[in-house]
């Protein structure tokens, strides 16, 4: 086989732009009219949170790289300017069709009776409610501020609206019109919703923006309004935080989180046709160039939509709800203990519910025989049973040891705010590997059962959140495999003590060592390849990124192994490159749920390997994390696994292909539909009705009433 160069820039995406082309992938779901409108509302929702955090980190630092005159060039031959040119070019593309996909939504929903009203559209009597609204609960809580010169300019955070405003003096017609700006209070509702109309059921909701805008005379009285322009600034969040020394890392974090704050500006949004001089004023106080400035011609901060599609009554434009199943395994358990003492279990959320792993640390709080639980915190909830749970153990006299990740980036402070709960409740709280992130996924209960202590052990592809769980496609597994259970102590070990890793029987953990295990399984799959049992790789994951992987899947390609790939967002590997990839298929599905397992397949020969893993191929996960990778070795277990994966690739109204060049296209359907998370709750649902009718109950005769 002819030697070729792996590292030509040529066969490879860019990572930005390979971002971008996935937050296309979902903005075509919010345009898309095979989807209901309350959900297409959402996705475009979606698309502006996206690159809010798009903008935070990966933008600001590109600039700083800019700014430094670093010119090295990435996997696919692009400076960090020229990678902004083309970061600016896409985005003010995917601003505009989201605009007017948003713009053309609202008009629809404005026949189901919801209207989002422009100023144009105030009525007399309108104008004259928001005007004493505005009086009565707005303006007390504004708090204008000036942009003069000769002061100091305050600071105006990021991701807040605000509205600025022109005024003149009327007593000097000569003097120059000046600035001031009026933050939006995030306090307030974000629509103000006009009183209805007699006999009319229409809602109609006004931008709270533009009632400030249109008083904002009351606000700075004795001036006359020139103009007013609503923007929104984002600014570089990507603060790193350095750990190495840190004596106290709470309050390291807690200071890098308030730093945000008066970081630079990377984005400017603003009001479409604003004033010039706004415009310019804006532009140069924040030192952006018109790469940088967005206008929109429509709502600023679409997020809001979110709040939108929530509104109850209109469930005839929602999807209809999937509630998560009970889990079939898990049907006849009436001792959770017994049932992991006979078999591995596995949960594949949102369909099945992630109740049974709430229950599980629950239950663990409580019962007498448990001595200890250690847990693993990267992403919890608001209000998390899971950590509640915790520090109940902890008062119940149990050793609960949490590693709680302070650098799980924007759940800093929440999570800082449950490392101090834990703490108070008198749990052992670490905050792992300097230098690394935590992001593996693990629980362990131990459990004393005469005449052993047995360790039971959950590993999951997502994080221990009980809102994130009915959103996100992920996969856990439940066991006591005394191996594997046997690794995850020594896992732990690894990141309360000062202990070293030593040899593991089952898992793959350390950073670097998780890269050669992936390479190895995929040269070995490339070795064991005949023409006549050509090898086999399939893989879904969230991002594939790292040059070390990519080119080990080339190779495997090469030398004649399928590969296929789904990857729902970033893919710097192209598919269909004669004489590189004409193995390689990518797709990816962007549907209701967010796919976040990663799952592993390996033929091997005709010994099929089957794993699961919180890692995904970047360099990140790879290079900078703990992550685990862990078989799934009971037969059952592996072939639900596997046919989940088919199931994924023969998603025919989800699914897209990847084409060589970087772009997406949808997968033509050939033969009967197939929508493979539609596939996968009725499975869910129809295993959990079938096992419920094999539930047999048992109620004991009571003696009858006396007649």
């Amino acid at each position: 086989m002819a030697k070729v160069n792996l590292n030509a820039p040529e066969l490879y995406v860019n990572r930005e732009l390979s971002w971008l082309e996935f937050n296309d992938r979902v903005m075509q779901e919010g345009l898309s009219d095979s989807v209901p409108l309350m959900e297409r509302l959402k996705f475009l929702a979606i698309v502006s949170s996206n690159l809010d955090e798009f903008f935070l980190i990966r933008v600001a630092g590109l600039r700083r790289q800019r700014a430094a005159g670093v010119r090295k060039r990435d996997i696919a031959g692009m400076t960090p300017a020229q990678q902004l040119r083309a970061i600016s070019q896409r985005t003010h593309r995917m601003v505009a069709e989201q605009t007017a996909g948003i713009r053309r939504a609202l008009e629809e929903l404005a026949r189901h009776s919801l209207v989002v009203l422009e100023r144009e559209g105030w009525t007399d009597s309108g104008r004259r409610y928001l005007r004493s609204h505005f009086s009565s609960q707005v303006l007390p809580v504004l708090t204008p501020l000036a942009m003069d010169e000769l002061q100091p300019r305050p600071l105006l955070p990021g991701l807040q609206l605000h509205v600025a405003v022109l005024v003149a003096s009327p007593k000097d017609h000569a003097a120059a019109p000046r600035l001031t700006v009026i933050p939006v209070p995030t306090q307030l509702p974000r629509f103000v919703t006009l009183p209805a109309e007699p006999g009319d059921r229409t809602i109609r909701l006004v931008p709270l923006e533009d009632v400030i805008a249109d008083n904002a005379e009351e606000v700075l009285p004795g001036g006359e309004v020139v103009a007013t322009a609503t923007f929104r600034i984002t600014r570089d969040a990507d603060v790193e935080i350095q750990d190495d020394d840190a004596s106290d890392l709470l309050a390291v974090v807690q200071q890098a989180v308030l730093a945000r704050r008066r970081r630079s500006a990377v984005r400017l949004e603003i009001s479409a046709r604003p004033d010039r001089r706004i415009k310019k004023w804006l532009a140069d106080w924040l030192e952006l160039t018109p790469d940088d400035i967005y206008e929109i011609d429509g709502i600023l901060d679409a997020r809001a939509l979110g709040q939108i599609a929530g509104l109850p009554g209109f469930d005839h434009l929602r999807l209809p709800e999937w509630p998560p199943q009970p889990p079939a395994d898990l049907a006849h358990s009436d001792d959770l203990w017994q049932t992991l003492q006979e078999r591995d279990v596995l949960l594949f959320h949102p369909y099945e519910s992630f109740d049974p792993v709430i229950e599980l640390v629950q239950k663990a709080a409580e019962d007498p025989h448990v001595l200890a639980i250690k847990q693993t915190l990267y992403r919890t909830s608001g209000d998390s049973p899971i950590v509640r749970a915790l520090e109940r153990a902890a008062q119940n006299g149990k050793e609960v040891t949490a590693l709680v990740e302070l650098k799980a980036r924007f759940d800093e402070t929440r999570n800082v705010h449950w490392a101090r709960r834990l703490e108070d409740a008198g749990c052992h709280v670490v905050y792992g590997i300097a230098g690394y992130k935590t992001h593996a996924k693990a629980l362990l209960v131990v459990r004393r059962e005469p005449p052993r202590v047995r360790r039971y052990v959950h590993l999951a592809t997502g994080n221990y959140n009980d809102q994130t769980a009915r959103l996100y496609s992920d996969i856990g597994l439940l066991t006591t495999n005394r191996d594997l259970a046997a690794d995850v102590g020594a896992f732990f070990n690894l990141l309360t003590g000062f202990s070293e890793a030593v040899g593991w029987s089952q898992l793959t953990v350390e950073p670097h060592q998780l890269k050669r295990r992936f390479v190895q399984l995929i040269q070995r799959e490339k070795e064991a390849s005949s023409a006549d049992q050509p090898g086999l790789i399939m893989a879904k994951i969230n991002s594939l990124e790292d040059p070390d992987i990519c080119q080990a899947l080339y190779r495997a390609s090469r030398a004649g192994v399928r590969v296929m790939l789904n990857v729902r967002g970033i893919c710097c590997l192209r598919p269909g490159l004669p004489g590189y990839s004409e193995t390689i298929e990518v797709r990816s599905i962007v549907d209701r749920f967010l796919e976040h397992a990663r799952i592993f397949y390996f033929r091997n020969g005709g010994h099929e390997e089957v794993y699961l893993s919180s890692a995904d191929w970047m360099r990140r996960n790879l290079e900078r994390r703990l992550e685990i990778l862990f078989p799934v070795t009971d037969p059952g277990l592996r072939r639900r696994l596997i046919k989940i994966l088919k199931t994924c690739f023969a998603d025919n109204v989800k699914a897209r292909c990847m084409k060589p060049d970087g772009s997406y296209e949808p997968v033509q359907a050939d033969g009967p539909r197939i929508r493979a998370q539609e596939e996968f709750y009725q499975e869910a649902v129809e295993a959990a009705r079938a096992a419920q009718r094999t539930t047999v109950r048992f109620r004991p005769l009571r003696r009858p009433r006396e007649p």
